[in-house]
């Protein structure tokens, strides 16, 4: 649950990093951006290394990633609701199909003992 809360709580402030500028610092220059994102980013990473750490003996590489993923489109999708005021798509939905099916494979237990 530690990993889960961490990687979620990293996801916030990598969004916000990536994307947030578009909309805060778009009459700023792109180095100024990179800068400010960078210092957010710093936040994402103090919380993203503890919570792979932490998972690495819980969970497998791949299935790390996969969560990672439908963390990041969880956390995406209200940002850009509602922060970036983007309209709501069906690709959002559809994505989000895909990450199940993805955390379906990569959690499930292997047939028959292979990988």
């Amino acid at each position: 649950m530690k990993t889960i809360l961490l990687l979620t709580l990293s996801n916030v402030f990598m969004t916000f990093a990536w994307y947030a500028h578009l909309k805060d610092l778009r009459d700023k220059p792109w180095v100024i951006a990179a800068l400010i994102s960078w210092g957010i980013a710093l936040f994402e990473y103090l919380l993203q290394v503890p919570a792979n750490r932490l998972g690495y003996g819980q969970f497998d590489l791949g299935q790390l990633k996969i969560m990672q993923e439908i963390i990041a489109l969880t956390v995406f999708v209200p940002f850009a609701l509602l922060y970036m005021k983007e309209p709501l798509r069906l690709d959002y939905l559809w994505a989000g199909l895909c990450l199940i099916g993805a955390a379906y494979f990569m959690f499930r237990a292997p047939a028959g003992g292979a990988a």
